[in-house]
């Protein structure tokens, strides 16, 4: 099954390695560059493991969220501790009464 996923992300000096993560996008399949740093690509690949292919292009002081909108899923890694917190407890709050 193919997934839409909405991948955002904020790269921070001193490595701004903006075609290494480009081409860490890509791989994931079929995709469009929104803006600068928002993508939208259609993939077999989860929210998670999406994820975790382009955390690995990218620095540890990078920001980076991948929004599987086909699934209602998402996975990110270094975000602002104030919105992981809210995004944690509020993602799919009322959708089954589960939550991420």
């Amino acid at each position: 099954m193919t997934n839409n996923l909405l991948i955002s992300y904020d790269l921070f000096p001193p490595d701004k390695e903006y075609s290494r993560v480009a081409e860490a996008i890509k791989s994931l399949g079929g995709w469009a560059r929104v803006h600068k740093s928002f993508w939208y690509v259609k993939s077999e690949q989860s929210a998670l493991d999406a994820a975790k292919i382009v955390w690995n292009a990218m620095a540890p002081n990078d920001s980076l969220c991948v929004i599987d909108a086909t699934n209602n899923n998402v996975a990110f890694y270094n975000l602002e501790l104030r919105v992981h917190d809210y995004m944690k407890k509020h993602w799919q709050e009322g959708t089954n009464g589960r939550k991420t």
